[in-house]
């Protein structure tokens, strides 16, 4: 009796203990060897990345000329490149977690099914042996010392029993865990699989602006001053005729119809923001800016090619392109949403439309990129937020009294159906 109660515990500790960790563990190590490299590399790329920025901004104050131009071009791509490589590393990295943690789960399954196993097998031998009575378990040894040494080994016995049973309980909340931290990990893979391909495309984009720019100019700084002259001259002309034209809409804002001035209603536009120019009577408007009558929208700060992002989700009202006619300068390529709140958002300035009218888009969703392109006069992006009641999309036919894009179409409102987009942002 006292043989087989102590080699069937000492049995059970050995089944229970042992770990197989001989080829898992130097697995596990290199892989998070592998981890750590990866850091290190995207790290140095966002220093990389910070460097690129500053100098973005160092550009953006000096005199606009085709070389300031076609360098800021230049940094701008090597922006995005590096963020191409950042991306891809962290893809690489997002890859490597995710299988550190389904080695981890493996790792985790089999101990459970091994202690449940030993568990199992444990209990069934025990209760074959020590089928008898407490009374036999007395008769059945020779002396009280074995007796009492028996007894202990059994309770012995049962406490660790109840202590692996809990052990069993921890490692599959354990293991549920880790389930839950690798289909996070999952999710994040497949949005940097999403940012690699908006990257890339932004440098697709970028590429292409250097060229026209350089066609456009001839690669002549009095082409681009020119041009530039040219730009001022129909900015200047459009808005005097767009102010003329929404002075006769007649449009009295219900405050039921529109949610109320509050910060988060909608969400940032771009990844970083410097706000270029604000809205309504800034000093800038007063000076003799947008024909004096102040700014319809927030201008933002925005290198060609950067990913632009719905401030709400709603459907895509409409999209146009004004630069398809000549000398048609006005918002250039914008995008129109419609928000279910009873507000309207108008992105222009852009160089890439990546929606359609009808589609439905979420908050954050990638809908365009940022640009130069109507009567912009420098890389930004323009936002503006009406009362829904109030934006309607017109001919510009409708608001020049002498045009030669008549059928270009862009969105106006009265006066008093502009709302400031910094109070919902």
């Amino acid at each position: 009796m006292t043989f087989s109660i102590r080699s069937l515990f000492v049995g059970f500790l050995i089944a229970t203990l042992w770990v197989p960790v001989f080829s898992d563990a130097q697995k596990a190590d290199d892989l998070q060897n592998k981890i750590n490299e990866q850091q290190s590399e995207i790290a140095e790329i966002e220093t990389e990345i910070k460097k690129y920025e500053q100098q973005l901004i160092e550009i953006g104050r000096e005199k606009q000329t085709l070389e300031s131009a076609v360098e800021e071009l230049d940094v701008s791509r090597q922006k995005m490149s590096a963020s191409v490589s950042l991306t891809q590393r962290q893809i690489n990295a997002t890859n490597s977690s995710i299988s550190e943690l389904s080695n981890e789960i493996d790792t985790k399954v089999m101990l459970i099914d091994q202690n449940q196993d030993a568990l199992a097998e444990t209990l069934r031998q025990i209760y074959e042996t020590e089928s008898g009575s407490f009374i036999e378990v007395i008769l059945g040894n020779d002396n009280i010392s074995n007796l009492w040494s028996d007894l202990y080994t059994i309770q012995q016995f049962q406490i660790v029993v109840r202590n692996e049973v809990e052990v069993l309980a921890e490692q599959k909340t354990q293991l549920e865990d880790v389930k839950t931290k690798k289909e996070i990990e999952q999710g994040i893979l497949v949005e940097k699989k999403t940012d690699l391909s908006t990257q890339k495309r932004s440098l697709d984009i970028n590429r292409q602006a250097k060229n026209n720019l350089l066609k456009e100019t001839k690669n002549r700084e009095s082409g681009y001053q020119e041009l530039l002259a040219i730009k001022q001259q129909a900015k200047e002309e459009f808005e005097a005729q767009l102010q003329n034209f929404e002075a006769q809409l007649q449009y009295i804002l219900d405050p039921t119809t529109i949610p109320p001035a509050g910060k988060g209603v909608f969400s940032w536009p771009l990844s970083q923001i410097t706000i270029t120019q604000y809205f309504g009577n800034t000093e800038f408007a007063k000076s003799g800016a947008y024909n004096g009558s102040g700014h319809n929208g927030v201008d933002f700060r925005a290198a060609i090619g950067t990913p632009v992002k719905a401030t709400l989700s709603g459907n895509v009202k409409a999209t146009g392109n004004t630069d398809i006619y000549p000398g048609c300068y006005s918002y250039g390529k914008w995008i129109l949403i419609e928000h279910v709140n009873g507000l309207t958002t108008l992105y222009a300035h852009l160089s890439d439309i990546d929606v359609v009218p009808g589609e439905t888009v979420g908050t954050g969703k990638v809908i365009g990129y940022s640009g130069n392109t109507g009567f912009s006069t420098g890389p930004h992006l323009h936002l503006t937020a009406y009362s829904s009641d109030a934006v309607q999309v017109v001919r510009l036919g409708d608001i020049k009294a002498r045009t030669n894009c008549a059928d270009a179409k862009i969105p106006v409102a009265s006066w008093s159906g502009y709302l400031n987009p910094l109070d919902y942002l």
